[in-house]
Order: structure tokens, then C-alpha cells, then sequence
């Protein structure tokens, strides 16, 4: 009997002691699964993603009801010249040298030079935007500044002004990328002159020109940090700048942000803002490719919570931009075959929302630029081997690669000459689009550009383009290289196109390049296009060749004294109301 209660009493230990195991082979493996859960938890958090791979509120930024976390506690107060952004006026005895720098660089670089490289500025941001914290964890930064004789003065500044008002933790470096200047002070001196930052400022140089686009594609395969800013050589970055620029790319690495252009005056450099406070602006482009921006839609603003968000924009100016600098390179950076600079911004747009990215603009994020009066510099060897507009070149490679062939039409429509033109092989960027599985331009217009067509709609085919010859006395209408509103004239022809190529297109409107020809009691008139229209007034009788203005029952007439060009009554057979268009065909 005893011996049957110790085996019973040994099996019932046996038992509590196997349960005892389980239970604690359950607790470890509970205990290990919460750590590890953790672990990834954290991991995916510090990424800006939770546990399902969506975006996490922690790693957003917040609106809070104090300062920002990285809004400045100090504001600096200076006076001197320029300061506050104020403009500065040289003095009478220096207006030669005013015109002397304007002249060499496009910009007045005898002002600038007056000006402290720190100097304050407006912060012309939205009180709202001094409200945001955001995470503290943000990717390091290079900032890349392309130049090539650049002023001293103003390509300094750029520089200070990165260095003052960004992070020191996030800024990873200046790097300075030199396009073969040719300027004295920007050898040896610039080397010297940036060694006082202790290896923040790197400088590296083409041993001959490239051209703004693959000078900028250089520096980002040379540049160390995780993101890019590409930043133009005569711009100041504003107050708390960066992050703002940078938590949406923390957020999404396929996000390129854009901040909001505040301009310089390139004669006083004053600083001021380019909009009104209470509106928002986003990039799109007419049937040219020439850049325009439109007020954001209402469709696109209800996306946000706040006025200070970011907003997605179809695209952009070209200059100053953030990205991620893998994922830049992973798309291909810009194509190798676009030709100095032009066309860039476009097909970096497309490129990105067409093959899964998005473009936003940031509010809060302000940098000022200098617009130059005009452009100081040639393209040297670089246009040699090219016959045509490089920047035509350029439009036509983009549009080649990521138009579909409805909208390559609009295109070769309000540029007629660009189907002469040798772009070049585009097969290895037809095969990148096709290797990063990139969406048509239509899912690109109906989903993204949609305001385009509201601007500038889908454009008729043309009747006639070319010269537009007057039979009496064989000179062709021509706007003078003047702007609108003035009046056209006719002078030799010289077969380039350019101010003498006309376009008449199947709804009667008469055009050339972006602008329309109107007529009123002044005078035959080079006229802004109405916007959302693609109609016109006139109407060409292939028979007689008179050009008549429907609603003024009257036909283009040149005076055969003055040669003034204006309406009068219709007579067919009077050859100073007779036109001819005449084709084009280059002469390069």
C-alpha cells in the first residue's frame, strides 16, 4: 500500500514539475516575443513607420502651442548695410562700378560686396510655421552649391547664411562644386577662405565645363550625407529652413521637397517675399515647356489639416530642392544627356511622380534667391556639337521619354522646329522608365497636373506655321524681340524663326512662341495669350491670302508708306493686305 502512494505521490511531482517546465518555456518565449516585438517596434518608429508599415504620428512633425523645437530663442538685431534684408543703395560715385558688376555677373556685385556674408533677414514664414516641432532624429544633410564665376560676395553668402541658420547635427557639410570658373578669387583664395570651417565647406572642381545638370549630378555621387540640397550659388536660406524640408523625406524617401523662393533684388538685394502671405503656389508648365505656376487647387488643399503643410506640387522651378540622395541616384539623377541646364526640372518631375515619388512644397521652408538680369555667361564647347536651342534639345528629350504621343503633339504644336532637332540616343532612359515600372503621362495628368488644362488646354493643330511674308513687299511679321503688349512689325527675313516664326492654328488664333497677335485701333499687337483659351480672331483665305479679324469684319493691311500694320476694309486684290506663309526649314 505504501509503495502504491510513493509511485502516485512520484507522479504527481513528476507532472507539477513537467507543467512547471511548460510554463516557463511559455514565459520565456512571451518575454523574448515582447523584446524582439519592441526591438522592430522601435526600429520601424525611428524610420517614421509603425507596426503595419504606415506612417507613425510620433515621427510626424507636431503643432504645438509654444516655440518649435528648432526655432531660434535669440533673434540677432544689426544695423549696417542690408541688414533686415533693407535694401542698399551705393552711392552716386559708384554707379560705374554698379553697371561694370551687373554687366560681368548679372547682378550688382559692387552692392553685394557692401553687405555683411551674415547678415539678417526677414523671416517672411507663416506665424504658423514657428509652431512645429519636429523629429529630432532627421537625416544628415549635404548641401550641394554648383558655381561657376560666381561673385565672391554672393556666393559667400549663400554659404554663411547655410551655416547659420541650420542644425550643426544635421548639417553633414557645404560641398562647393566648381564648373571650371575661370575667376582669379575663386582658386586659390576660395581654398584658403574656407579652411577657417574646419572640413563643414568641401570644394571640389571639373577639370572642364559640364554644365549646371551634370555638375549637380556629380555632387551628389560626392556628396556624404543621407540627403541632398541643391541649393543655386546666389540664394540665403531663411529662419529654422531645413527641417521643415526634411521631415517629409524622413517620412518617405521617394518625397522630393521644394522650399517656398522668397527673391533678391539683384540691383539692392533686398530681400521680400515672392507671394502673398495668404495664398500658396505650385509649379506647372505650358505646351512649350516653359515653367508657370498656378494657385494650388482647392482639391489639393482640403488634403491638409493646417495652412503650413505641405502640399504636393506637379513640379517645379529646378534650383533649389531636397531629396534623398540614394534614392536620387537610384532614379537615375538626371538624365546624362541633357545639355547644360534646361529641361532639368521637368524631367526630375516627371521622373519621380511618373515611377512611384512625390514632389511637395513646404511653407515653412523659405530661401531667397537672386534672379539675375540676364544670363553672363556662354555655354562654350558645351554648344558646339549641337545644331538648335540646346534648351529646345533638352524639352525634346524630356518630352520623348515621358510624354505619351497625344501630349508630344501639343508639344511639336507650340514648337514646330523642334521636330528638326537632334536630341540625341534616349534609350537608356526609355529602359529606366521601363525598369522602374513608371506609370503614363495621362495617370500623370489626370491624377497629379490636372490644373494644367485649366491654364493652358489641349492645343488644336496648326494650319500653318513659319514665316509670314507680306506679298508687296516680301518682309515677314515679326514682334522685334519685344514684349507684350507692342506692336508687331515686318522686317527682312531671315529664315532663323524665332520672332519671325508665326503660328496659325485650326481655331484662328495666330501665335508665336507663348504670346498671341491681337489687333485694336492702335495697330497689329503682340498680346498675352488669354488663359484657358486656345481660339483666336483670324481667319487666312487660302485663295486671296488675306488674314480677316472675325470680329472686326477687317483684314491685316501694312501702310504702304509707313509700314504700319493695323485693320482696313477688305480688298482682295490689294497686295498690302496679301500674306504668304512660308515653312521653315533650319539652316543649321
Amino acid at each position: 500500500m505504501s509503495f502504491v502512494i510513493y509511485l502516485s505521490r512520484r507522479a504527481r511531482t513528476l507532472r507539477l514539475l513537467g507543467f512547471a517546465a511548460i510554463v516557463l518555456v511559455i514565459f520565456y518565449l512571451l518575454a523574448t516575443y515582447d523584446k524582439d516585438s519592441s526591438n522592430l517596434s522601435n526600429f520601424r518608429l525611428s524610420k517614421g513607420l509603425t507596426k503595419n508599415g504606415q506612417s507613425s504620428d510620433k515621427a510626424s512633425p507636431q503643432l504645438v502651442s509654444t516655440l518649435g523645437n528648432f526655432e531660434p530663442k535669440e533673434l540677432e538685431d544689426k544695423d549696417g548695410p542690408g541688414e533686415k534684408g533693407a535694401p542698399h543703395h551705393l552711392q552716386p560715385s559708384q554707379q560705374n562700378d554698379a553697371a561694370q558688376s551687373e554687366s560681368d555677373y548679372g547682378m550688382n556685385i559692387a552692392c553685394s560686396d557692401e553687405i555683411s556674408l551674415d547678415r539678417t533677414i526677414l523671416d517672411t514664414r507663416l506665424e504658423e510655421c514657428k509652431r512645429w516641432d519636429y523629429p529630432t532624429d532627421l537625416p544628415t544633410t549635404s548641401v550641394i552649391i554648383v558655381f561657376h564665376n560666381e561673385g565672391w560676395s554672393v556666393l559667400l553668402r549663400t554659404v554663411h547664411s547655410v551655416l547659420n541658420r541650420t542644425p550643426k547635427y544635421i548639417l553633414k557639410e557645404i560641398l562647393l562644386v566648381d564648373d571650371f570658373s575661370d575667376k582669379e578669387n575663386l582658386k586659390y583664395e576660395l581654398e584658403k577662405y574656407i579652411e577657417q570651417f574646419d572640413g563643414t565647406v568641401r570644394l571640389i572642381r571639373n577639370t572642364q565645363r559640364e554644365g549646371l545638370i551634370r555638375t549637380r549630378s556629380r555632387g551628389a555621387v560626392e556628396a556624404k550625407g543621407e540627403v541632398i540640397v541643391f541649393l543655386d550659388a546666389h540664394c540665403e536660406v531663411n529662419t529654422n529652413w531645413l527641417p521643415p524640408l526634411l521631415a517629409p523625406i524622413y517620412k518617405d524617401r521617394t518625397t522630393m521637397t521644394v522650399p517656398i523662393i522668397d527673391g533678391i533684388d539683384h540691383k539692392t538685394f533686398e530681400y521680400r517675399p515672392v507671394y502673398g502671405e495668404d495664398r500658396h503656389f505650385r509649379g506647372i508648365f505650358e505646351w512649350g515647356m516653359l515653367y508657370k505656376e498656378n494657385e494650388v487647387p482647392e482639391r489639393e488643399l482640403r488634403t491638409r489639416k493646417h495652412n503650413s503643410e505641405p502640399y504636393n506640387s506637379p513640379t517645379h522651378a529646378g534650383g533649389l530642392f531636397a531629396i534623398d540622395r540614394k534614392y536620387f541616384l537610384e532614379i537615375g539623377s538626371y538624365d546624362p544627356g541633357l545639355l547644360v541646364w534646361g529641361g532639368e526640372n521637368f524631367e526630375l518631375s516627371f521622373k519621380i511622380w511618373q515611377c512611384g515619388g512625390s514632389i511637395k512644397w513646404v511653407p515653412c521652408s523659405r530661401v531667397g534667391h537672386v534672379y539675375r538680369s540676364f544670363m553672363p555667361y556662354n555655354f562654350g564647347k558645351l554648344a558646339q556639337k549641337k545644331k538648335g536651342s540646346l534648351i529646345t534639345i533638352n524639352y525634346k528629350r524630356v518630352i520623348e521619354t515621358w510624354f505619351d504621343e497625344k501630349y508630344k503633339r501639343f508639344f511639336y504644336t507650340r514648337e514646330p522646329m523642334a521636330r528638326f532637332l537632334d536630341m540625341g540616343d534616349i534609350s537608356k532612359q526609355l529602359a529606366l522608365k521601363d525598369r522602374l515600372g513608371c506609370k503614363s503621362f495621362q495617370w500623370y495628368m489626370d491624377n497629379i497636373a490636372y490644373d494644367v488644362l485649366d491654364k493652358f488646354p489641349e492645343l488644336p493643330p496648326n494650319l500653318h506655321f513659319g514665316e509670314l511674308r507680306s506679298v508687296a513687299v516680301g518682309k515677314c511679321l515679326d514682334t522685334l524681340g519685344h514684349g507684350p503688349p507692342s506692336l508687331m512689325a515686318v522686317q527682312h527675313c531671315h529664315g532663323f524663326g524665332n520672332n519671325q516664326l508665326i503660328r496659325l492654328n485650326a481655331k484662328g488664333q495666330l501665335g508665336v512662341g507663348e504670346r498671341c497677335i491681337e489687333a485694336d485701333a492702335q495697330g497689329i499687337k503682340l498680346a498675352f495669350c488669354r488663359l484657358g483659351t486656345v481660339d483666336g480672331p483670324w481667319i487666312y483665305d487660302e485663295d486671296s491670302h488675306t488674314i480677316m479679324h472675325r470680329v472686326h469684319k477687317k483684314c491685316m493691311a501694312l501702310h504702304p508708306q509707313t509700314s504700319h500694320l493695323s485693320l482696313m476694309p477688305c480688298d482682295v486684290n490689294n497686295a498690302f493686305q496679301q500674306w504668304l506663309f512660308k515653312q521653315l526649314t533650319p539652316k543649321w
